[in-house]
């Protein structure tokens, strides 16, 4: 997130949810490594910008987890600012700090 969409290196609003192995599924052709990436944003990124930031998660996820890319998923979810009710404002209401036009 840092490196592909500019993303300050403090910021670190993430959650994980573990499911336990009875209730993940996982397809065909995918081993038990099969992990999804699900990533709520702010619309402004280019296609550019969110090509490579599946790359780098592909490529990070291999080198330092041995995780395989074909068991990988990742979905992008991009929502217009004022969609969003952060620190007490609409989300088109905020002084974020960094760029969303990469």
């Amino acid at each position: 997130m840092v490196e592909a969409l500019n993303y300050p290196e403090n910021k670190r609003a993430h959650r994980f949810f573990y499911l336990d192995e009875g209730d993940f599924y996982y397809p065909e052709g995918r081993t038990r490594q099969y992990t999804i990436i699900e990533i709520s944003l702010f619309e402004g990124r280019s296609i550019a910008a969110k090509k490579a930031l599946y790359q780098l998660i592909f490529e990070r996820f291999e080198q330092n987890l041995n995780i395989l890319p074909n068991d990988v998923e990742i979905t992008l979810t991009e929502t217009p600012m004022h969609n969003w009710g952060i620190r007490g404002k609409s989300g088109d209401e905020l002084v974020l700090g960094y760029p969303l036009a990469v």
